[in-house]
């Protein structure tokens, strides 16, 4: 059985939850001949890319899958890039608040990733939930975590990918998508990793 490794993040900016943990917490341990290993992630700029890196050495995934909240999104958000940028808007939780600094000094300005996310995208869509392909992950843990990822695994056979998802109404915000929509929206994007 081929292994995923498919993460979300711990809450942040004052909010209790974070629908992108609830969301991986709720997926099934296997999916599409995938075996799930979940792992919720500190949004904290350096230290998530490091905890997924460690677990990644340790079970050997074909595929690592993040997933974060966008908030202000009102669809899921498969992502095509990650840009060599750190920034922050607001502190992470260690307090630590970037000013456009380069998370890879040296590496490529951007990656792709290399998830098939279009196709991704479109079956979730086509799921009836909807979805549309980002061209930018922002500057936030986000996305230091998904280019830190393709830096890390670009000679390798393990594919990296990044999703994200809106508000879950528990939030009480808006635009926001039921806990049990981002869920199915999730599995269809399992269902689809491979080309």
């Amino acid at each position: 059985m081929k292994k995923l490794l498919i993460t979300g993040f711990q809450p942040f900016d004052n909010e209790t939850v974070n629908p992108s943990w609830l969301s991986v917490e709720r997926l099934a341990d296997v999916i599409n001949g995938y075996e799930l290993t979940k792992l919720c992630l500190p949004v904290v700029f350096g230290k998530a890319a490091e905890d997924v890196i460690a677990l990644a050495s340790e079970i050997n995934p074909d595929v690592i899958l993040c997933i974060g909240q966008a908030g202000g999104r009102s669809a899921v958000t498969p992502e095509l890039v990650a840009i060599n940028l750190r920034h922050g808007r607001i502190p992470d939780n260690n307090g630590y608040q970037p000013n456009d600094e380069e998370i890879i000094n040296g590496g490529d300005k951007a990656y792709f990733s290399t998830l098939p996310m279009r196709k991704i995208a479109q079956a979730i869509n086509e799921s009836g939930i909807p979805s549309s392909l980002s061209y930018s992950a922002g500057a936030y843990v986000c996305n230091d975590l998904l280019y830190t990822l393709l830096y890390r695994f670009k000679d390798s056979k393990t594919r990296v990918g990044f999703i994200h998802i809106p508000y879950c109404t528990e939030q009480g915000k808006t635009p926001s998508m039921d806990v049990d929509d981002i869920v199915k929206a999730l599995t269809v994007a399992i269902e689809n990793l491979d080309e």
